[in-house]
């Protein structure tokens, strides 16, 4: 019991779940079927969601409890089911060959990672805070790697599904660094955002399946097509 009282031992949890969570994200990076990109989504929402429940846990913030399960029902469940859904119906279940090939991209991943510690170490200030007041601030290294490597998939990917599950671990990375550095946004905010996330990736899917109907491909550079 005493453990569960310990603010340094919910820190070194929540750095082992944000760990784990940067290893699933460079992993997708270099992952071609679809299916387990989306699952290792699902597993990176649900970590997110574990660390929000820890720093809720430990600082008595409620509306945090409510991000917490939100993610987990609407990241790591909703949005996976929808978007495998979405996969069965269009039947293309791999990813055709990327615009930078795996290994290369796996290494610009672990570069734009060490961009985000460089970039993090200049907000982490430890001897200023302590306990329960720094629960999760050398997290925002990760959030910021996820916020970059999202970013990159989006455009180093060329199936517009992939592109969306880039945009959904973009978003991750937003949320991991609100909980980590500032607990969470007003309740009102958090709700919003979620709805936002929610609807972008239904009209997303939507669009996702009229490219797989028009061009039988959803490889987004045909859309140059339409100009012609």
């Amino acid at each position: 019991m005493h453990l569960l009282q310990d603010a340094a031992f919910g820190d070194r949890i929540i750095t082992l779940m944000a760990a784990m969570v940067l290893v699933l994200q460079i992993a997708a990076v270099g992952q071609r079927w679809i299916v387990s990109s989306i699952r290792i989504f699902a597993v990176q929402s649900s970590l997110l969601a574990a660390i929000a429940a820890i720093i809720a846990y430990f600082n008595h913030a409620n509306h945090i409890y409510v991000a917490a399960f939100l993610t987990l029902v609407i990241k790591a469940g909703l949005l996976p089911w929808l978007l495998e859904g979405l996969v069965e119906k269009i039947r293309i279940r791999r990813e055709i060959e990327p615009l930078i090939n795996a290994p290369l991209s796996i290494l610009i991943s672990g570069c734009l990672t060490l961009v985000g510690y460089v970039v993090a170490s200049s907000f982490y200030h430890p001897e200023e805070t302590a306990g329960r007041a720094a629960l999760g601030h050398n997290t925002l290294a990760v959030a910021i790697a996820l916020f970059l490597i999202g970013f990159f998939t989006m455009l180093n990917r060329r199936k517009a599904l992939t592109q969306v599950l880039g945009l959904l671990s973009l978003e991750n990375g937003l949320f991991l660094a609100a909980i980590s550095l500032t607990y969470g946004m007003p309740l009102v905010v958090e709700l919003g955002i979620f709805f936002d996330v929610l609807v972008g990736v239904l009209v997303l899917g939507i669009l996702v399946f009229r490219i797989r109907e028009a061009f039988d491909s959803m490889d987004v550079s045909k859309l140059r097509k339409l100009r012609e």
